[in-house]
């Protein structure tokens, strides 16, 4: 059955995936084809993550046999999923053929959507962003916004020189939470009508591939313990702070998405007889707001430095940037509307690691890019507060964060899926 337009809800960070076990629940009865196909994927894996690898070391690396091995690359080769990559020629014995796997087997997507700005990327299976397009929102309504997504994905696809069925998987990161039963994301007031259902089955249509719909906040902690400051970590936290305010948590490898998929939602937090921040409040039985009060991300998001400095007296138009800006060259009223900030943001940096116990706290989000200023008066916040402490680091991959955290999770599902397709059977 054709997966094309299909979307699903992801809640676990890229994990190397298991070899399939041979028979049991679940499982087709045993077969020579299912056996070859797992040897096959076997040494997949293995050139995938230590390759490029001879013949001879992958026969010493799997246990299988020097036969087993040639047969099985040689379909592999063919299929187009492994090619030559050299060869190596030692001291003493026959010079020996390299394998590696073909990154250009198949392609992924990655979304990320925000308030500001959308991104995209395609990257091929080894993780190589091929194209991307990077792009303001100017969506008036959440249909606009989606066939935004739509358009930039097809061109960034087109740039790659690739025909949409390339696409292998496609990964949306997305405020709020994912609702499978409502098909639609809850809690996404940084995106009016966000959350009606539909949009996500309008932006799949459009690209034809299965798109799974994960939080940003998720996303950018999955690409930051992949490619950045929280790698090897036991225990990683990525603050998310921007135009809204959530986290990441990843344990041992793994994503902690809690048990509705709402872990790390801090910013929807109410703060007891405080009125709303804003002017604006919608009711949660629509899926986009958190009802009346003011929550603590209307406290310490970009928004709420904006707000601060002009109360201090700076003079529109402004933005957080620019109050971060003038705080570097001195300017009073910015200095201390930065002042403030870090004030806020220690008493949530002092929860979540009252919380968590976290080793690592990634810094990320528009607020994060402004690290040089924030971190060292934030750990002397945390301190102030709470005897635990983390060790606290700036964003590594910055504004991609999420995008290629949705990179790596597309991955994940794709390299399976590509293997299946392209080692398939063919009827007859």
């Amino acid at each position: 059955m054709s997966t094309a337009g299909r979307t699903t809800a992801t809640d676990g960070a890229p994990q190397p995936v298991a070899l399939a076990p041979l028979s049991g629940p679940g499982q087709p009865p045993w077969n020579r084809q299912r056996l070859r196909s797992n040897n096959e994927w076997l040494l997949l894996e293995r050139l995938r993550c230590h390759g490029p690898l001879s013949r001879a070391q992958l026969a010493r690396d799997t246990g299988l046999s020097k036969p087993t091995v040639s047969t099985a690359l040689a379909t592999l080769e063919l299929a187009g999923l492994a090619r030559e990559a050299g060869r190596f020629a030692p001291e003493r014995g026959r010079t020996a053929v390299l394998y590696e796997t073909d990154p250009a087997a198949g392609h992924v997507l990655g979304l990320d959507i925000g308030r500001a700005r959308l991104r995209v990327a395609v990257a091929d299976l080894s993780g190589c962003v091929v194209a991307r397009r990077d792009l303001p929102n100017r969506g008036r309504s959440a249909n606009a916004v989606a066939d935004a997504v739509v358009a930039a994905a097809r061109e960034a696809v087109a740039e790659a020189g690739l025909p949409g069925t390339a696409v292998a998987h496609t990964v949306a990161g997305t405020p709020g939470v994912w609702d499978e039963r409502r098909r639609s994301v809850r809690l996404a007031a940084s995106l009016p009508g966000w959350g009606r259902p539909g949009l996500f089955d309008r932006i799949a249509d459009g690209l034809g591939t299965t798109v799974t719909v994960a939080n940003d906040a998720n996303l950018a902690a999955v690409g930051e313990y992949t490619y950045g400051a929280g790698a090897g970590s036991r225990l990683f936290v990525y603050l998310l702070v921007g135009t809204g305010l959530g986290l990441g948590v990843v344990k041992d490898g793994e994503l902690l998405t809690g048990a509705h998929g709402a872990a790390g939602e801090l910013g929807l937090l109410r703060l007891p007889g405080c009125a709303s921040a804003t002017s604006t409040s919608t009711s949660t039985s629509t899926g986009t707001g958190t009802g009346t009060g003011t929550t603590l991300e209307e406290t310490v998001s970009a928004d709420a430095v904006v707000r601060t400095a002009l109360g201090l007296g700076m003079r529109r138009p402004l933005t957080a940037e620019k109050v971060f800006t003038r705080a570097r060259l001195g300017e009073p009223a910015a200095v201390e509307a930065v002042r403030q900030e870090v004030d806020r943001l220690g008493h949530v940096l002092a929860v979540v690691a009252a919380l968590l116990d976290p080793d690592v706290v990634v810094l990320g989000g528009g607020i994060g890019r402004s690290a040089d200023l924030l971190l060292r008066p934030l750990e002397q916040a945390l301190y102030e507060r709470s005897p635990l402490r983390p060790r606290l680091e700036p964003s590594r991959l910055g504004q991609d964060a999420v995008l290629l955290g949705a990179v790596a999770t597309a991955l994940e599902a794709a390299r399976p899926e590509v293997f299946e397709r392209r080692t398939a059977p063919v009827p007859g």
